[in-house]
């Protein structure tokens, strides 16, 4: 006794090709900016650079766009960003504990982007 089924995906594949015709529409430059100043703002500040040094791209993949944030304070190899936030050994030897303030920071910006991206989906 088997299951059949008849039918094709013509109807959900074109549903499919209209959303992503919507949610390329969405400015990827926009979020990598407010990334930027959301990042900026939630960094803790000594001296600045790391605040300061914040950027973004955007990248062409084979199903799309990646939108990364970057920082570019280094320090002898070792990305200072990513020491505040996950922790390191300091040169006395004392372990410093890291600071999560990377994804308090985005995920405002995760959020609207998942708002913004349904309601286009909605509106198809």
């Amino acid at each position: 006794m088997g299951l059949s089924i008849d039918g094709d995906f013509d109807k959900t594949k074109s549903f499919l090709k209209k959303i992503r015709k919507k949610t390329n529409s969405l400015s990827l430059d926009e979020w990598g900016q407010l990334g930027v100043e959301a990042l900026s703002s939630a960094t803790p500040v000594d001296t600045g650079k790391t605040a300061s040094s914040w950027t973004y791209s955007i990248d062409k993949t084979e199903k799309g766009y990646t939108l990364n944030w970057n920082n570019s304070n280094v320090n002898d190899g070792v990305n200072i960003a990513l020491i505040i936030q996950y922790g390191h050994v300091a040169q006395n030897g004392v372990y410093v504990a890291g600071y999560d303030y990377i994804n308090p920071a985005l995920r405002p910006i995760f959020d609207k982007i998942a708002e913004t991206a349904w309601r286009e989906v909605k509106g198809v």
